[in-house]
């Protein structure tokens, strides 16, 4: 990877062309460093929010960590523990906890052979490896997790649901998270239903766990990004450059360059990072440009990496009218994730 720095410390985005391999992909499947340590029991159910404690302990059970069946005595009827099935699917809305969940699972389960990716890695792996190595690297797996399955891109899904149909007949776990609006009809319930769908074939193997609640992200936020102001980016980028941080002269020079490097690379173009800036924030009225920088931010959030912002504040930097459409999931969810990112910063 080419990596072009500054005397100052400060990288440029638009500098670094990264490169990454199959093998190096495959082995970069575990959860993101800020699940590294997750678990159920540091998994902070909302009491106000049964469903999220019910989905805990019938994921304990999933990953194997359940408490033994109690027997009774001679002439007791043993209970019945309910049938297990080989998938999970966690169906909820926007920081409710359904990626520390799946990271528990894959903590917790014992497993010889497990992986946990977004669903554009597992596709982006596919793409890199061709179908069918991907599916002779995976086979034998004992879990795979999949977080943020997309639905909205038929030809992904297709090789997906293709993948895991190998897969799940050789003994392999799966787990999957996607989300849903918060203010979808239906309370998300839709988001299941849409899942089940495409995944038809598989259908009976999957059960759905809904999980209510509302935005960890937003509770102790006022609802909106963080906006600085030409000196504070300025001073913030020269604090930052100790440890690693990226600048460059406009925010459409970042967007252009998303568009000459796979979202699957995006990972590399942080690496070393402690603060993102993103000078001159302007609305994304392109639907290519403004779904490179959901992944992107996805990607930035999983490292836990600050942001700091000139320009228009990032919770309103996808149009209105892409609100309104098909990808309207992607954008809420990457708004919850750059609020907390630039609140982070300060």
């Amino acid at each position: 990877m080419t990596d072009t720095t500054t005397a100052t410390g400060v990288v440029h985005l638009t500098e670094r062309q990264p490169t990454v391999t199959g093998p190096e992909m495959l082995a970069s499947l575990v959860p993101p460093p800020q699940f590294d340590g997750a678990t159920f029991d540091s998994y902070r159910a909302d009491a106000a929010y049964p469903s999220q404690e019910e989905a805990k302990e019938t994921l304990i059970r999933f990953a194997g960590r359940g408490a033994p069946v109690k027997r009774g005595g001679l002439f007791s009827r043993a209970k019945k523990e309910p049938e297990i099935k080989p998938g999970v699917y966690l169906d909820g809305g926007f920081g409710v906890g359904k990626t520390h969940l799946l990271a528990s699972i894959y903590h917790a389960m014992p497993a010889r052979r497990k992986y946990f990716g977004s669903f554009i890695e597992y596709t982006a792996l596919v793409g890199a490896l061709g179908y069918k190595n991907t599916v002779d690297l995976l086979k034998g797996a004992d879990l795979l997790c999949i977080d943020e399955f997309e639905l909205d891109d038929p030809g992904d899904t297709m090789v997906m649901t293709r993948l895991l149909g190998e897969l799940v007949p050789t003994g392999t776990k799966l787990a999957a998270t996607s989300n849903t609006p918060p203010n979808a009809l239906g309370e998300g319930r839709f988001a299941a239903q849409d899942f089940l769908r495409e995944i038809h074939a598989m259908s009976d193997s999957f059960e759905t766990l809904r999980i209510d609640g509302v935005d960890f992200r937003q509770r102790a936020l006022d609802g909106h990004a963080v906006v600085s102001s030409d000196a504070e980016y300025a001073d913030a980028i020269a604090k930052g450059a100790t440890g690693g941080a990226a600048s460059d002269d406009a925010f459409g020079d970042v967007i252009s360059h998303l568009a000459r490097v796979h979202p699957s690379r995006y990972i590399r173009l942080i690496t070393g990072l402690g603060l993102v800036g993103l000078r001159d924030v302007r609305v994304l009225t392109d639907q290519s440009e403004a779904l490179r920088f959901v992944a992107f931010v996805d990607r930035v959030y999983d490292a836990q990496i600050p942001i700091v912002a000139t320009g228009v504040s990032l919770d309103q930097v996808f149009a209105e009218e892409m609100l309104g459409g098909g990808y309207r999931k992607k954008y809420l969810r990457a708004i919850s994730r750059l609020n907390a990112l630039t609140h982070a910063e300060r």
